[in-house]
C-alpha cells in the first residue's frame, strides 16, 4: 500500500532566498536612495530578481523533490507596492529550480488559506501563524531577532526526511 504524498509550501524570501543580504549590498550601492526606501525595501523594483540562495536550501529542497514525500510548492507574498516582484520571485524559482515549481506557486498575503500538510516560513506574519498544518519556522527572525526553531535546512531536512 503506497503512502499518499504531503502537500509542502516553502515561503521564498528567508527561506530560499537571501533577501536582507542583497538589501544591505543595494543600499552600499546606492545610498542616496537609502532615505527613500529604508522604511520599504521590498518596494525597490528589481531587488528580488537576484538574490542570493540561502546557504543549502536549493540542494535541501532537491533533497525534498528527490525523497518523493512530498507535493511541493512555493508559498510567497510579494509587497504590493511593487508588482514587479511577483514575476522577479518566479523567474528566480526558475532560475535556481527548472521545472520543479512550473505553475506550482501561490502568491498570497493570506497564507492560511493554503490548503495542506506543511508550511517552511521564517515568520507568521500573512496568515503563515494561522497555517492549518504543520508550521516550520525557519531560519533567522529579523521581526524578533532571533533564531527560529530550525535555523539551518539540515534541521528542516532532520524533521521531513
Amino acid at each position: 500500500m503506497s503512502k499518499e504524498k504531503k502537500t509542502l509550501f516553502i515561503d521564498m524570501d528567508g527561506v530560499l532566498a537571501d533577501f536582507i543580504t542583497e538589501m544591505e549590498a543595494w543600499f552600499e550601492r546606492y545610498p542616496h536612495l537609502k532615505e527613500r526606501f529604508e522604511n520599504n525595501p521590498d518596494h525597490i523594483h528589481g531587488i528580488y530578481r537576484n538574490l542570493p540562495p540561502i546557504e543549502g536550501a536549493i540542494e535541501a529542497v532537491n533533497k525534498l523533490a528527490e525523497s518523493g514525500k512530498y507535493d511541493m510548492y512555493i508559498a510567497t507574498t510579494a509587497p504590493w507596492g511593487n508588482p514587479q516582484a511577483s514575476a522577479d520571485k518566479r523567474y528566480w524559482i526558475e532560475d535556481h529550480f527548472g521545472s520543479l515549481f512550473h505553475k506550482k506557486m501561490f502568491i498570497t498575503h493570506n497564507k492560511n488559506l493554503l490548503s495542506g500538510d506543511i508550511l517552511i516560513d521564517d515568520r507568521t506574519k500573512n496568515g503563515a501563524g494561522e497555517f492549518d498544518g504543520q508550521l516550520i519556522q525557519f531560519g533567522w527572525n529579523y521581526e524578533k531577532g532571533e533564531w527560529n526553531p530550525y535555523r539551518t535546512w539540515r534541521d528542516v531536512l532532520d524533521e521531513l526526511l
